[in-house]
């Protein structure tokens, strides 16, 4: 099956398990336990912490981002970064304070959604610029 562009559903805001504006579009609706999405954060905008059951794959497309593993300081992400969230790690990932962010996500399994990303655990990581 070959998807384009116009095939996918529109773009929807985010806000229950995000902090700031984020926009979702779908690539491919769950299919099993597999879900991708295109994901756009404006500056400043992240998840709240979560993990997922049989992990998740991110794609930096554009902008300049962060991502953070529980117990970790937030790392940046560029356009070209291939991230790997193994199953059941809590993590967070979202746009940099001064820049947007856009990445594809390949969710497996079911997401675990936990609480929101504090100001100060976000802002650990704004002037992290060697990954």
């Amino acid at each position: 099956m070959i998807i384009g562009p116009g095939d996918s559903t529109s773009s929807q805001r985010r806000g229950d398990t995000f902090t700031g504006e984020v926009w979702a579009t779908p690539v491919l609706a769950e299919a099993g336990s597999v879900m991708v999405a295109s994901i756009f954060f404006t500056p400043g905008a992240r998840t709240f912490w979560h993990s997922h059951d049989n992990g998740q794959v991110l794609q930096v497309v554009s902008g300049s981002g962060l991502i953070c593993r529980e117990g970790g300081r937030p790392r940046p992400l560029r356009p070209g970064d291939t991230v790997w969230a193994p199953p059941g790690e809590v993590h967070w990932h979202g746009a940099s304070p001064a820049a947007a962010m856009s990445h594809q996500a390949v969710s497996l399994g079911t997401t675990r959604w936990a609480g929101p990303v504090s100001d100060a655990d976000y802002t650990a990581g704004s002037g992290a610029g060697a990954s």
